[in-house]
């Protein structure tokens, strides 16, 4: 799903005739579907101010309620989801280009560079000077000069086949996050989440190689194979098999490093061969709860039998 999708999505989803929602007031179903138009709407207007009696209009809830409601069924308040997506945006900046640290902080929606710097160290641990030196790990360094920081533990494992289902994603990849809140918001309104929901992120494409706007990807959740796909929400398989396995402690923006050193210098000298199927992520805990220096990840990439 591309911005420019998202941005189409979001005009579509609203103004709704609340008269027409009203009519199935107090269902899960329904409260699902307001939170998931908010959710869009968010991600479409990352660079304007957080507007909550709009925000309240996009869901058809009063406003007196609505804050409440969509804390209770995201586990956050809307201006900590506009928050969390900008800062999450500017990791991304710092780690892969070179735009000034101004203008990153202005573009997160911070009126001083020292007013970024502490909303950022205080959800990612590092100054953004310091994170985006520690980013440069990024580029690829040469196959006879390996550095220490650069090394990672690397497991084999036989991993079992999974169902999941979700969302395609279409477009860089630091954007999936997006398609995980609506996917979750879905997952709400049919009662299928609980503490033992496992997500899944699969990356069919080589970021390195393919336009920010063409990547492919796919946001999952492991529920009940009950489950019955439905014009948004689709199945896919991910096959089983040895896998190399990497777990990592960190922001999500950091992970591009791991990948560039599985495939730059492990594979090539681990006497393996990768398989005929698509990376994929499993993410181990709930970035909404925790700081992004303790967010676990597993990077799983399949290797020939």
């Amino acid at each position: 799903m591309t911005n420019d999708s998202i941005s189409a999505d979001a005009t579509a989803a609203w103004p709704v005739p609340c008269s027409a929602v009203a009519a199935k007031a107090g269902t899960r179903l329904d409260y699902g579907d307001r939170i998931d138009r908010v959710v869009v709407y968010i991600a479409a207007h990352l660079d304007e101010p957080l507007d909550l009696d709009r925000l309240a209009e996009v869901a058809c809830f009063s406003p007196y309620h609505f804050h409440r409601v969509y804390r209770a069924i995201t586990g956050e308040t809307a201006a900590e989801t506009l928050r969390r997506l900008r800062l999450h945006r500017a990791a991304g900046d710092l780690v892969r280009d070179g735009i000034a640290i101004p203008a990153i902080a202005r573009r997160a929606g911070y009126g001083s560079v020292e007013a970024f710097t502490r909303a950022f160290g205080q959800g990612y641990g590092a100054t953004p000077a310091a994170y985006r030196k520690r980013g440069r790990l990024n580029p690829p360094v040469p196959a006879n000069h390996r550095l220490e920081d650069r090394m990672y533990d690397v497991e084999i494992r036989d991993l079992p086949a999974h169902r999941i289902v979700g969302l395609p994603h279409t477009g860089p990849y630091m954007t999936i996050g997006v398609s995980f809140d609506r996917l979750y918001a879905w997952a709400y309104k049919q009662g299928l989440v609980g503490p033992g929901t496992r997500s899944f992120a699969i990356y069919y494409d080589d970021p390195e190689s393919v336009k920010p706007e063409e990547l492919r990807s796919f946001a999952g959740l492991m529920l009940n194979p009950g489950v019955v796909e439905d014009g948004l929400i689709h199945g896919v398989d991910i096959p089983g098999g040895p896998h190399a396995v990497v777990r990592h402690k960190g922001p999500y923006a950091e992970l591009g490093a791991v990948y560039r050193w599985l495939y730059g210098e492990w594979l090539p000298n681990s006497g393996h061969a990768p398989g005929d199927a698509p990376c994929y992520e499993e993410y181990l805990n709930n970035p909404r709860a925790l700081p992004p220096a303790e967010w676990l990840t597993e990077i799983c990439i399949p290797l020939a039998g």
